[in-house]
This record gives C-alpha cells, structure tokens and sequence, in this order.
C-alpha cells in the first residue's frame, strides 16, 4: 500500500468516517426523509381518495336532490290536477243545481203561465157559448132551446158527440200513448168521455190533454205517428183547398 502511495491508517480511517457519516445520513437525513415522503404520498392518496368520496357524494347529493326536486315537482302537479279536477267538479255540480233550479222555476212559472191561461180560456168558453145562444136568439126572433144550444156549443168544443169521440171514427188505430189538443180547456166529464173512447178504440194507456185555440174547434188527436185531425181549422183548411 505505501509503494502505491496510499496510508493504510488513514484509508480505514477514511473508510471509517465514510462509514459513521454514511450511518449517520441514513439514520438522521435518508430514512426521515423516506418517511416524510411516505407521509406525503400517504397524505396525497388519502387527499386523492377523500376527493373522490366528496365528488361521489356531490353526484350522489345532486342526484338525490335532482331526484327530490322532480317528485316534488310531479307531487305538486298532482295536487294541482287533483285541486283542478275537484273545482271543475264541484263548478259543474253547482251548475248543474242552477241548471236544474232554473229550469224548475221556469218549468214552474210555465206551468203557472199554463194554468191560468187554461182558466182564462175556459172562462172564456162560457162567454163564447152565451154570446151565440144570444146572437141565434137575436138572429131568428125567439127563445131556442138552451140546453140544446149548450149541447152543440159543447160538442163543437169538444168533438164529443153522443158519447163519443167524433175523430175516432171508423179508425183503426194502436198505441200506447195519444195526445189530444182541445180549441179550450175540457170539462173533467169530457175528459172522461175521450179517455173511455180512445182506451176502449186505441188500447192507449197514457193520455195527454193540451190546449191550443189555434184549432178553433173539434179535437186533433196524435197517436203515435199518426194524426187524427177532426178540428174546425182542420176542416176549413180542407174546404180552402177543395175550393182552389
């Protein structure tokens, strides 16, 4: 070693002082900073991963809350709808209470309206019977018969004769329902006469009286499809078209 220059002693003791330091390094610099480092990745990966939990939790919350707002939002739609449905319904169930009281007071009123032109008419049948007895006494000089006149007064208004309906006549007609419009109301004994005669020609089991002094006289009778027109009107038509 000394014919290569080198001293012996002082080489180990470089190797020594190289070894110690190098110990020392590892001991006190390497490892503190391997675990500083390790630290720190440690502190990254968990900081990397805790970013990733928080971001999985945003998506997460955000989706939960997308959730959370479109149920809110379909609940108030139906609450609305259901709000909606339940006005429309009771709007129509008050209007059709009013439809109905409407029509009830103006099915009252024409009811009413009806009857007290029935009362006029008949009242007014009297009159119309006693102004021709007196226009026939007048017109021939002397006192006729009243209770005749009254009879032919009657039948002209009713088209009852004898007891029986004149239109029915040699008619062969059926069904259950007949409507009889009269120039002026009929007495209840006339009424009678035509609903024995009609029941008893027709078999009709419902019978309506109307009034409509449009026909001048005599009795116009619908049953079914078919009419039976036995009235003044209906006779002077006749004569208007014979004559043309």
């Amino acid at each position: 070693m000394e014919q290569l220059g080198i001293n012996l002693g002082f080489f180990l003791f470089q190797i020594f002082n190289f070894t110690v330091m190098a110990i020392l390094l590892y001991a006190w610099a390497y490892k503190p900073i391997v675990r500083a480092l390790e630290n720190r990745r440690q502190k990254i990966a968990q900081s990397l991963e805790d970013a990733r939990v928080a971001a999985e939790a945003r998506a997460n919350a955000e989706e939960e809350a997308a959730k959370i707002l479109a149920e809110a939002q379909a609940e108030a739609a139906r609450i609305v709808r259901e709000a909606t449905e339940r006005a429309e319904a009771v709007a129509k169930e008050y209007r059709t209470a009013a439809e109905a009281e409407v029509a009830k007071a103006r099915d009252a009123a024409l009811a009413e309206v009806e009857s007290e032109r029935n009362r006029i008419l008949a009242d007014l049948r009297g009159q119309v019977a006693a102004l021709a007895i007196a226009a026939a006494q007048k017109l021939i000089g002397e006192a006729l018969d009243e209770r005749r006149q009254h009879a032919l007064i009657n039948e002209f208004f009713s088209g009852v004769k004898s007891g029986k309906v004149v239109v029915l006549e040699d008619s062969d007609l059926k069904s259950e329902s007949a409507i009889v419009t009269s120039a002026l109301p009929l007495t209840p004994e006339e009424e009678a006469v035509i609903k024995q005669d009609v029941l008893a020609r027709v078999g009709a089991q419902a019978i309506t009286f109307r009034v409509d002094p449009n026909i001048l006289g005599g009795l116009v009778i619908r049953v079914g499809d078919k009419v039976l027109d036995g009235s003044v009107a209906g006779k002077l038509e006749s004569l208007r078209q014979s004559l043309k």
